[in-house]
């Protein structure tokens, strides 16, 4: 039934510690170093820049971003298969107007979400059927 089909596909999700940013460079940077490092970074080059989500922390100052980022992490993995999962994070959250920035690997998907929405984020999500937890360090 799709009502036990939606129980199934209910997860957990890892709060990650620190505060992230989302800078753009230009699209023939190099990839910097400073965007690497901490439990989680990614980069992504298009023909028309290259974004990186990193530590806030480790941004130079000069670069353009958008900071104040907190990361939820879908315990994973996910089958690649699956359809409408982060749809099923994303539709609740936009109801409630919070932005959220995603991002998915081979394994999971992520959103990022701002510091100053991060508990409303929560509460949307527990009422969802998520589970939210810190991650252990």
């Amino acid at each position: 039934s799709k009502e036990s089909e939606m129980q199934h596909g209910k997860r957990k999700l890892v709060l990650l510690p620190d505060t992230y940013a989302v800078c753009r460079l230009d699209k023939d940077a190099p990839a910097p170093e400073w965007g690497t490092g901490g439990p989680f970074f990614s980069m992504t080059r298009t023909a028309a820049e290259l974004s990186v989500v990193c530590l806030e922390a480790q941004v130079p100052g000069g670069v353009r971003k958008a900071g104040g980022w907190r990361i939820l992490m879908v315990e994973g993995p996910l089958d690649l298969s699956l359809t409408g999962f982060l749809a099923s994070l994303t539709g609740p959250l936009a109801r409630e107007r919070v932005s959220v920035f995603a991002q998915s690997t081979f394994d999971t998907d992520f959103i990022l979400v701002q510091r100053d929405q991060l508990e409303k984020t929560i509460q949307v999500l527990e009422v969802e059927g998520y589970h939210v937890e810190a991650a252990s360090v």
